[in-house]
């Protein structure tokens, strides 16, 4: 790790940081900045000096669940552009075959998350291929049934937590021994606007991600001290066949045209847009990158500024 810079350099530093604030060398604002840091008060951490910036994703380990296909797909290759190593399971065939095909740089497996023997197994595979672990993205998850709570099927709701929180459970559980040896570890649990905000028609979901927002938040307080990092990202209205195929399910209970529903789903946002999965994938790379390191227990919302779910 670099040292702070101190001594004949700090004045010019200073005086570079106040131009990239806004203020002139010789403002009010500069000089009292400058002499913060001269004094040592202000002085830069060396964990955050530009030349430490670069996202340093090259040769992070990294596990994604689901990650055949949709948001999954898209946080694989992102993080394997940036140089990581990559390995995914799903349990589409089809999509693992393609992926195989399109992105031969990226391991995969044929796992069903809820199944813990599979996950065992799972683990065992992955960490052969990638020589160890720095980063779990727990992404495996399923819109489950739309309607209203008296209507939905037991076998339903058991599913639909099983697989969106459950499984978040029995891949972590995995992981935390590898992380530990890692220098620079990250869960990342992929959560949703609903986990926040409720989700009317969708009971069984939303009870789902508002418990990984709890789980998150209790692993990041219990493995701090072991310097892993635990965050939950909240995606919003993803553009994609799972919304449009939740949409379409709203349109029919409420008795609504899908355009009609479409409306009313993007008045709760304030951007009025639906997000990317690349957009996500974006954050969750951030989130896991040394730029990253002190970011913990937070439920990071990429959503538009959801603050209506209906």
């Amino acid at each position: 790790m670099r040292r702070a810079v101190i001594g004949a350099g700090a004045k010019q530093d200073a005086r570079k940081r106040a131009f990239r604030i806004g203020a002139s060398p010789g403002s009010a604002r500069a000089r009292d900045r400058l002499d913060c840091t001269q004094r040592g008060l202000g002085k830069e951490s060396p964990d955050i000096r530009e030349e430490d910036m670069d996202m340093d994703i090259a040769g992070l380990r990294v596990l994604v669940t689901a990650g055949a296909g949709g948001i999954g797909l898209e946080i694989a290759r992102a993080f394997a552009q940036e140089g990581a190593k990559v390995h995914v399971c799903d349990v589409d065939d089809e999509a693992l075959d393609a992926l195989q095909a399109s992105d031969p740089q990226i391991s995969a497996s044929r796992t069903d998350v809820t199944d813990r023997k599979a996950v065992a197994a799972l683990f065992d595979e992955a960490i052969d291929r990638l020589g160890g672990l720095d980063v779990l993205v727990n992404n495996a998850g399923i819109a489950g049934p739309t309607g209203r709570v008296e209507e939905i099927n037991p076998e339903d709701w058991d599913r639909c937590l099983e697989v969106c929180l459950t499984s978040q459970f029995n891949c972590a559980r995995l992981a935390v021994p590898h992380l530990r040896r890692s220098e620079n570890a990250s869960i990342i649990n992929l959560s949703s606007a609903a986990g926040k905000l409720g989700f009317p028609l969708r009971s069984p979901y939303g009870a789902a991600k508002w418990g990984v927002i709890g789980f998150t938040k209790a692993l990041a307080i219990e493995l701090g001290e072991d310097g892993i990092r635990v965050n939950a990202v909240l995606p919003g209205l993803v553009a994609g066949d799972r919304i449009r195929r939740v949409l379409e399910g709203k349109a029919q209970a409420r008795g609504m045209s899908y355009a009609e529903v479409e409306d009313q789903a993007l008045a709760g946002v304030s951007l009025k847009t639906m997000v990317t999965a690349r957009q996500i994938a974006d954050q969750i790379l951030f989130v896991c990158s040394p730029r990253g390191r002190t970011i913990s227990g937070q439920s990071l919302s990429v959503c538009g500024d959801t603050r209506l779910l209906v």
